[in-house]
């Protein structure tokens, strides 16, 4: 339910041409090692802590991220691979590919999270976009349709090989929000250990290089570790506790397995998910429209104790007819919003439906919802 509501809510934000910009009331007590950090809660999208989260950096094998999310949206990961000469010649950490050799899309999507691979990401590149120039092209797509304005990508692996390649904390925080929503990347993400078999029988073995989620954090759900001499440490985490998702990144971090540990820690202790609306009927001061109008769906959002009682919610309605037009004919849809505010910064709009005196709140409202998506070109799925 969580999902499908504040999916929903940003899409009514949307539609009405209002941008959030969340607060971050409660703030962080302690300090991280990153240069550039942030931690944010999965749905919402809400941004809990951040320091320099909109600083371009580099950010060295993080980038694998966009690499597994085009990898995985191409529908080829059943594929046989060829590895070219130019994959088996890629420097630092290796699956150590031989040109000519066939293996599966999806086993290369694997060494690349898991192992890292700066091969596998070259071998993948060149299948999924045709060539690497290709594949650059369609990372920089991608960025550009999420909103990750202050990212270039110049590589599939992170190599600091170009200067124009590089994102922020808060871009990497949405291109992971983003690639939880594919469950061929969770599955990866959160995998420990994975065997691969190339067509000619030969076998190997990965381990995830990320130590949270072997070792170090029960709370540990997946992400994806990062190191060049240039960018230093990165690292891209998640954990689930309570039914609560955080995303962590840190970029430049000397000590990021306890920076994303305290952060993680002060996040689920801090931040609960309150229900600020519930689906079905609403009760409002208007005489007109008690019993009359329903909440399309609940909201959920977290939200720190000190901050409940910071919460506004304003109801927004069309004046009603002054004759019984709107039992005649079909009344304006929707009929008003309940607009919520945590201090003076807008966190949702719900919508409201007029259903008459004797309706029942009718079931979840898919065909308007679907002509929604057709309209704005938003998908299903993200």
């Amino acid at each position: 339910m969580i999902k499908r509501t504040l999916k929903l809510t940003m899409i009514f934000i949307l539609v009405f041409n209002i941008l959030p910009n969340y607060s971050d009331a409660a703030t962080f007590p302690g300090d991280v090692s990153a240069r550039g950090s942030i931690l944010i809660e999965q749905e919402s999208g809400r941004v809990l802590f951040e320091k320099q989260a909109h600083t371009p950096m580099r950010i060295a094998s993080i980038t694998k991220i966009m690499t597994a999310i085009l990898a995985i949206e191409s529908g080829q990961l059943d594929e046989w691979v060829t590895v070219s000469k130019n994959a088996e010649g890629t420097e630092g950490s290796s699956l150590y590919l031989v040109a000519g050799e066939k293996i599966k899309l999806r086993d290369l999507v694997y060494g690349l999270m898991l192992r890292s691979g700066n091969d596998s990401a070259v071998a993948i590149a060149e299948h999924v976009g045709g060539s690497l120039e290709g594949f650059v092209t369609m990372m920089n797509q991608k960025r550009e349709e999420l909103g990750m304005i202050n990212s270039a990508f110049a590589n599939p692996h992170g190599l600091d090989d170009h200067e124009e390649h590089y994102s922020t904390a808060y871009d990497m925080a949405i291109l992971t929000k983003y690639a939880l929503e594919l469950d061929e990347y969770r599955e990866i993400a959160s995998t420990k250990s994975y065997t691969s078999k190339n067509k000619a029988g030969s076998v190997r073995s990965w381990h995830n290089k990320n130590r949270l989620l072997t070792q170090l954090y029960k709370h540990s759900t997946g992400g994806k570790t990062g190191y060049t001499k240039r960018a230093k440490r990165t690292l891209v985490s998640t954990a689930n506790k309570d039914e609560m998702d955080l995303i962590a990144v840190t970029i430049n971090a000397p000590s990021d397995w306890n920076d994303h540990i305290s952060l993680f820690e002060w996040g689920f202790n801090t931040f609960k998910h309150s229900t600020l609306v519930k689906q079905g009927v609403i009760e409002v001061e208007d005489e007109f429209y008690q019993e009359k109008i329903t909440a399309e769906y609940s909201f959920e959002y977290p939200l720190a104790e000190e901050e409940v009682e910071l919460i506004d919610r304003k109801v927004v309605l069309y004046r009603p007819p002054n004759d019984d037009k709107w039992e005649r004919e079909d009344p304006p849809y929707p009929i008003g919003t309940i607009q919520l505010e945590l201090g003076e910064e807008l966190i949702g709009v719900v919508p409201l439906k007029y259903i008459g005196e004797d309706e029942e709140a009718p079931p979840f409202w898919k065909k308007w919802l679907d002509h929604l998506f057709m309209v704005i070109g938003v998908k299903n799925s993200g």
